[in-house]
């Protein structure tokens, strides 16, 4: 059964609410550039540190780097980004719009939405013409040729150029990875559907170093099924899940295997790319080695060897898997007893920005103050939200809207007995639970 395409409402909901805005808003915006607000900052905070947990802190085997966005313009030579990484793009001289030659299939023309371009009689596309998606800029006081340098189009030369200063510096022998997550840009020529594809965005990449002698595929099907199994435990649904092999005109030259983790975004956008799992061999590190005339092989000292390592690469697109969380958790639906139905994104708990709203039954017989304190006892530990405004029902609703996964409810008799109501935002249920053993209660729900 296909999933519902719920991009429209959740674009509106993200703003609504304060996870995401687009960029420079009050000036008209900023094409394809996102802010992320209160909430989005948490969200994606909350999915970065998940990430780094499995791939360095839960590990011996990864280290942690963070590597410069402004890198020596020799570095994205070697790499083959300034003669390579280019975009067929075409012109319609007629809409003055801008379209990738091949993806015209997936591009709508602005003047027959129904159309793509090149499929009716008022288009007049130019001849496709190759595009450099890097960000050129200048360093120093003099925009010249000499000076130009790069806002680099991904995170993981920063860790190749890096290898054995990490490498010596923790005296890690291989295998073993190094990760990072760091801002990249792209001068996409068509970017879109909101946080999918944008020119500014976020990566959480690692790069694992093996012996070319060794089983090295072995490596790579290892970091696939570990790869899905990390998608899973953010509670995204099986059936939106699967693996897309390369074919063999889609591999990348230097590639020796590659898999995307792609994930069903429902409506018309489908089964898209959120991670890639790559085999690259030593082509990045024999580049590097050959431009920087620097010696880059690692030395094998047991076995009297030297040799450049091959790689399997794991490249998680941070914004991209924020917002298949979100589609994930968008549902609508009925209340029994209610005419209104309601809006819930199910988040995983320990994903949410919000982990419990706090709710006053009234504002008198002491239930703020209550309210003011149990909040503040808690803030230390998890993030809580203070309401005081609306029906106690208006309150359930926003919290469940953003995902809170508990709301607690101050009313007369926790001024009686000390304890208050906790109720789930899936299942509806209530229980009383004393608020001194709230911190423990929530700590143990939050997997």
């Amino acid at each position: 059964m296909p999933h519902p395409d719920v991009m429209e409402k959740l674009v509106s909901l993200c703003k609504r609410r304060g996870f995401i805005f687009q960029s420079s808003e009050i000036y008209g915006g900023t094409g394809s550039v996102w802010d992320y607000g209160p909430l989005g900052v948490e969200l994606k905070k909350n999915l970065k540190d998940r990430w780094w947990h499995a791939m360095v802190r839960a590990r011996s085997d990864i280290e942690g780097l963070d590597a410069a966005i402004l890198m020596h313009p020799r570095v994205w030579e070697a790499s083959g980004h300034v003669a390579g990484f280019t975009d067929p793009m075409v012109d319609c001289k007629t809409c003055k719009a801008r379209f990738r030659a091949d993806k015209l299939e997936d591009a709508a023309c602005p003047r027959k939405p129904s159309k793509h371009p090149g499929e009716h009689g008022d288009c007049a596309l130019t001849e496709p013409r190759n595009f450099n998606l890097m960000f050129k800029t200048f360093m120093g006081p003099v925009e010249e040729s000499a000076s130009v340098v790069y806002l680099r189009p991904e995170t993981a030369q920063g860790i190749y150029v890096n290898f054995l200063n990490v490498q010596q510096a923790s005296r890690q022998k291989i295998p073993f990875g190094i990760a990072q997550i760091g801002k990249a840009f792209r001068n996409e020529i068509t970017p879109g559907n909101f946080i999918f594809r944008t020119r500014e965005f976020e990566q959480m990449e690692m790069q694992f170093f093996v012996d070319p002698a060794s089983d090295h595929m072995q490596w790579f099907e290892y970091w696939k099924a570990q790869r899905m199994q990390w998608h899973r435990s953010l509670g995204l649904q099986e059936d939106r899940l699967l693996f897309h092999a390369h074919t063999p005109e889609e591999l990348a030259h230097y590639a020796r295997a590659a898999f995307d983790i792609q994930f069903d975004f429902g409506g018309t956008l489908g089964f898209q790319e959120i991670e890639g799992v790559h085999h690259r061999g030593d082509f990045d590190l024999s580049r590097h080695q050959e431009y920087s005339t620097k010696r880059l092989e690692y030395a094998d000292q047991v076995n009297n060897r030297r040799y450049l390592p091959f790689v399997v690469e794991t490249s998680v697109g941070a914004d991209r898997t924020t917002l298949a969380v979100l589609v994930n958790a968008y549902r609508e639906e009925a209340v029994a007893g209610e005419e209104e139905g309601r809006v819930v994104l199910g988040l995983l708990p320990s994903l949410a920005p919000i982990k419990a709203g706090i709710f006053p039954l009234t504002k008198k017989e002491g239930m703020p103050e209550f309210a003011e304190k149990l909040a503040s006892d808690l803030r230390p530990h998890f993030p809580v939200f203070l309401d005081e405004s609306g029906a106690i029902g208006r309150r359930y609703r926003r919290q469940d809207e953003i995902g809170t996964p508990w709301c607690i409810t101050i009313d007369g008799q926790t001024m009686v007995d000390g304890t208050v109501t906790v109720r789930d935002r899936d299942t509806l249920a209530q229980e009383r639970i004393a608020a001194t053993a709230l911190r423990d209660v929530l700590a143990t729900r939050l997997p």
